[in-house]
């Protein structure tokens, strides 16, 4: 296991995590503020991360904040313009977990 510790934040995650692709998702309860210190350590041990979002879960914390802290997009509107048309099937069949 490798023990990231930031402050009063811990987190164990399995060695390999480096180059594994993950999906956040983040739905509408007041456990969603607590994703942002998810996707800050999971890309400190070096996964590559990406965060689906619940459109409840957008009133909890902010897509944007997710996407800087991921360093991708947040998909949270399945009518957005901007995703492509297929976003949240093409992730599953590309993430590790």
């Amino acid at each position: 296991m490798l023990d990231i510790e930031d402050g009063e934040s811990r987190i164990n995650l399995v060695k390999g995590m480096e180059g594994k692709r993950l999906i956040v998702g983040v739905t509408g309860g007041i456990a969603a503020y607590k994703a942002a210190e998810l996707v800050r350590l999971l890309v400190k041990a070096g996964a590559q991360t990406r965060v689906a979002m619940t459109l409840n879960g957008t009133r909890f914390i902010s897509p944007l904040t997710l996407e800087a802290l991921s360093g991708n997009r947040v998909v949270w509107d399945m009518w957005n313009p901007d995703s492509a048309p297929m976003d949240h099937i093409n992730w599953g069949q590309d993430a590790d977990l």
